[in-house]
């Protein structure tokens, strides 16, 4: 493929500062010290909120124990966006990051959609600047653009399909074969699929700043501790790790793998707070996170989200995810194409 991506595109991802997340891992997020009583108050209150509003929770796998407990529906982006387009309820409190309650929005316009924090934003949709790709897209009309869900509304409309790391795959081997394709935002969920279709493609350099901190030695040393374990990792890895893990799938597929493997013992290498699940689905397995330079695996916008933010976003109605008319209407088609394929 004779495209590259230009210099300053490489530059301003090598320059995003991990999305204001700089040695990200250098202090641990200090783990809630609230009681069960006062957790149970929370949830009770927003279960009475959710009532009132007659209202759908919506709560990544990424999301803290307390919030996927109080949640209708839990799951990744993909098992997200489906429940998001099928909702009848009148308000959606999503609790994930700033692209996935837009998400939801678009596939609802006539709906309140709230998210608990709105600064939860996310490094891969920092990466993937909509003007920057307009640029590219207009020197390179050719190109057939495919978005992984992790990036803005804006960048949505420049899509022809939008994917998820559960459909990526499959989105790719469906793209036409007479168009160069371009990737974006996530370069190593891109090399990934590149491997699993044969699809060339072109990526746009991209990265989570969580996943690219695993290593192959991390996994070699848990390896040791924990010898029967099966390891499963997300394709939002570097490749060094894909090649070290038994199993590279999307957090809704881990939960499958896990379910109907013999293994009992499963090494998990991606945010920590999917092993909540995890362990209430499956209790007779064992997970064990991976560690990066001795911490856990947070995602610090995931973390964003709290019980009192989500009570406080019920109690006020906002933050509300607006969006103009025009951008909801071309972002929803690559969405909808993305559903329909899948």
């Amino acid at each position: 493929m004779d495209i590259e991506i230009p210099d300053f595109l490489v530059r301003h991802c090598k320059n995003v500062g991990y999305c204001e997340c700089a040695n990200p891992f250098q202090i641990e997020i200090p783990a809630p010290s609230f009681s069960t009583e006062w957790i149970a108050e929370r949830q009770a209150e927003i279960r009475r909120f959710k009532e009132k509003h007659q209202a759908i929770i919506l709560a990544h796998n990424y999301q803290i124990k307390e919030i996927q407990d109080v949640a209708d529906y839990v799951g990744d982006s993909l098992g997200l966006s489906r429940e998001a387009a099928k909702t009848d309820a009148k308000v959606i409190l999503f609790c994930g990051v700033n692209f996935m309650a837009e998400t939801a929005k678009i596939l609802n316009p006539d709906r309140t959609v709230i998210l608990p924090d709105a600064n939860a934003g996310c490094c891969l949709e920092e990466c993937c600047p909509a003007e920057e790709l307009r640029k590219l897209k207009e020197k390179h009309p050719e190109l057939y653009v495919v978005s992984y869900i992790n990036c803005s509304s804006e960048v949505k409309t420049l899509s022809d399909v939008i994917c998820t790391s559960g459909n990526a795959d499959r989105i790719v081997a469906a793209s036409p074969k007479d168009r160069p394709i371009l990737f974006t935002p996530d370069q190593n969920l891109g090399s990934w699929v590149m491997e699993k279709t044969g699809r060339e493609m072109l990526l746009w350099p991209g990265y989570c700043y969580v996943h690219t901190q695993f290593t192959a030695e991390a996994i070699a040393e848990e390896k040791i501790k924990h010898p029967g374990a099966k390891v499963v990792a997300h394709p939002e890895c570097t490749a060094p790790v894909r090649r070290a893990a038994d199993e590279v799938c999307s957090t809704e597929k881990m939960i499958t793998y896990c379910r109907t493997q013999p293994a009992k013992e499963f090494i998990i290498v991606t945010e920590v707070n999917i092993i909540h699940r995890l362990r209430k689905e499956l209790p007779g397995n064992t997970f064990y996170p991976l560690p990066i330079k001795g911490f856990q695996p947070q995602c610090k916008h995931m973390m964003k989200n709290t019980l009192d933010k989500m009570i406080s976003a019920f109690n006020k109605m906002k933050p509300q995810i607006q969006l103009p008319a025009e951008i909801m209407a071309k972002a929803r088609a690559p969405i909808e194409r993305m559903l329909e394929l899948s």
